[in-house]
């Protein structure tokens, strides 16, 4: 769901090793309690700007620019094309999910295009969960500037078919001079095809790496708070959202000394388990953890024609709660014919339960003769597992 950085824009390592060079403090002209220091000093909002403009800070001078408001000003205009950074208003609100990634310029350096939360729950929250997920280095449409970009995630575990979740949330960064978390409010219409919200983009990827307030000892915190739910469902149930203890999670990431594993399955027999629902391989271990690969041979009850593949942990019911595995996990069905693997990679992901795709590869695709994904009735699938760090609560 990431989006990579096209060829115009700086690499990763360019990016962090111009933001290193450039840890000065900036000076600013104003005082005021919501420009946090590393972000530019926005012109004063006119009625004119404030009517064009989607999104107003807390504080009634400050605003979001948008290609409209920046026409109203030359120099707004260049101020912008040369940082599109946005101003984030301030929240004092308590998050149900406190998410803190250590040594967090690691992300760049693993390459990873987004990382995911472990599952934290909301009281009175139907579902298993949501999941955030960071995107370190997206890019935010129109701009070419990599954006540090913030989406939520609903388990669709226990959706069925009908169900339609309205959430209204917020998702933030924490800012340690202030003590308070900034970021912008959300909303998103979940359902059984549509469990990702859309990223919204916090704050410019260069500006973060340069920041002495969101970016803390290489630790950055992010929050998620979930504000209202609305469920519309057969059944019309209510979901009514109670504050509760904050859940904290901590991710902690190795720049070396990963622990790597490969597993092939071998199907001999494809066209005999086309029949069955769900077909699992045999068990494999990495990184003291045991592993299989589960295969849906007509698609699960999210797919349209697909094969679906997923990658699980073993009797992860028995896994220790206060500490999680965190894997970059890579699915491929071998092209036999051809050389052209089919392979698909998550981002870096919490060992809890499964990760993988429902339409992982059309089922036309699959069986169609000169692509090499089954010969006969002979399937080969590979699952390619790094363990690049750990998960912890509180």
């Amino acid at each position: 769901m990431a989006l990579v950085i096209s060829c115009a824009s700086p690499s990763f390592s360019q990016i962090v090793r111009r933001s290193q060079t450039e840890m000065a403090d900036r000076v600013r002209a104003s005082s005021c309690c919501c420009t946090a220091p590393s972000f530019r000093q926005p012109p004063r909002c006119t009625d004119a700007a404030r009517a064009a403009s989607r999104r107003c800070c807390s504080s009634p001078h400050l605003y979001v620019p948008t290609p409209a408001t920046r026409q109203l000003s030359t120099v707004a205009k260049q101020d912008a094309a040369e940082e599109d950074a946005r101003v984030l208003p301030f929240k004092t609100h308590v998050p149900d999910l406190e998410w803190k990634i250590q040594d967090f310029s690691l992300l760049l350096d693993l390459g990873a295009k987004s990382a995911t939360s472990a599952p934290f729950h909301c009281s009175g929250f139907e579902w298993y969960g949501p999941y955030l997920h960071v995107n370190p280095m997206h890019e935010n449409p129109g701009s070419g500037t990599p954006y540090v970009a913030l989406f939520l995630m609903l388990s669709r575990k226990k959706l069925k078919r009908g169900d339609t979740v309205h959430a209204l949330f917020e998702l933030s960064i924490y800012n340690h001079s202030k003590g308070m978390y900034c970021g912008c409010q959300a909303n998103y219409n979940f359902d059984f095809k549509n469990d990702y919200s859309k990223k919204e983009c916090l704050i410019p990827l260069k500006e973060l790496l340069k920041s002495s307030t969101f970016l803390v000892d290489d630790i950055c915190v992010f929050g998620v708070e979930i504000l209202k739910v609305d469920v519309s469902s057969p059944e019309e149930k209510a979901v009514v959202v109670q504050k509760k203890t904050t859940t904290v999670q901590n991710m902690f990431l190795q720049n070396k000394g990963f622990i790597e594993g490969t597993y092939t399955w071998t199907i001999n027999n494809f066209s005999e388990l086309y029949s069955k629902h769900f077909v699992r391989s045999p068990t494999f271990e990495v990184g003291g953890l045991k592993w299989y690969i589960g295969m849906y041979p007509r698609g699960n009850k999210f797919s349209t024609d697909s094969l679906s593949l997923f990658l699980y942990v073993d009797a992860s019911k028995n896994l220790p709660h206060e500490f999680k595995n965190v894997a970059v996990m890579t699915l491929s069905i071998l092209d036999q014919k051809n050389g052209k693997h089919l392979t698909r990679t998550a981002g870096l992901w919490v060992c809890t339960y499964g990760w993988g795709w429902s339409d992982f590869l059309g089922l036309k695709k699959l069986k169609d003769p000169s692509g090499g994904y089954l010969v006969g009735s002979n399937c080969v699938i590979k699952a390619d597992i790094t363990i690049v760090g750990s998960s912890t609560d509180g």
